[in-house]
């Protein structure tokens, strides 16, 4: 056989691996939808940034929405031929600063933050979600579908730095949407556990929440945890 037909052939054959392996690597089965609150992520010895268009509202924002499977695992980083294009997102991009805001240092205007949550996270979803603007209004679509800040306080639940017992943070957001939250706790810079993110479960379509399947792995929050102001 010509050498030359060799290579092409086994350049074919490497060509249709590499898209079996990056298919599999996309296969999920679920959402995890995560909110989290400003206060809390702000109030820790590492504190925060406020972005460059000012601080955010006092409401919960949208930390990403991750592609997670039954057993637990996530798959990340899927696909490093679709980087993150700000162009893309251009109509969103408002929306986005107000209700996705970045809190990290040194300030920014959330460019950074969403490129890595879709590098990380929205690569691994093309197979439902296949464009860019897709996941993000995915996203943004599901943080209208379940208003927390609201939900809670509705319940009586304040982000005014007292505690509130984690059984009635939880049994108000599942009274009000129908499903179980999980929720995650960070600790402030005296060392008071407090309400940080809220999960939810989403199907693969991005569109409807669902029981959650699996819980994340991860430290659980003590029986009452502080609801800090922001």
């Amino acid at each position: 056989m010509n050498p030359r037909n060799t290579n092409s052939i086994l350049f074919v054959v490497l060509q249709a691996q590499i898209l079996i392996l990056l298919c599999a690597a996309q296969d999920f089965d679920f959402f995890y939808f995560v909110q989290q609150w400003p206060g809390s992520y702000c109030d820790t010895k590492q504190s925060c940034c406020y972005p460059t268009t000012g601080k955010p509202a006092a409401d919960f924002g949208i930390h990403g929405l991750w592609p997670n499977n039954r057993d637990g695992s996530c798959p990340s980083n899927c696909n490093p031929n679709t980087p993150f294009d700000p162009s893309k997102i251009s109509d969103l991009k408002r929306t986005m600063q107000s209700v996705w805001p970045t809190l990290a240092c040194p300030s920014g205007d959330g460019t950074t933050f969403w490129s890595h949550e879709w590098e990380k996270h929205g690569t691994c979803s093309e197979s439902t979600l296949p464009r860019q603007h897709d996941y993000f209004s995915a996203a943004l679509n599901l943080k209208k579908q379940v208003d927390l800040l609201n939900i809670l306080q509705n319940a009586g639940i304040e982000p005014n730095g007292n505690s509130y017992s984690l059984n009635s943070i939880k049994g108000a957001v599942t009274a009000a949407s129908g499903f179980t939250p999980w929720i995650e706790c960070n600790v402030d810079e005296w060392g008071n556990d407090q309400l940080y993110q809220v999960y939810m479960c989403v199907d693969t379509s991005g569109s409807n929440f669902i029981d959650c399947p699996v819980f994340p792995k991860g430290k659980r929050c003590p029986s009452d945890i502080e609801f800090p102001s922001f």
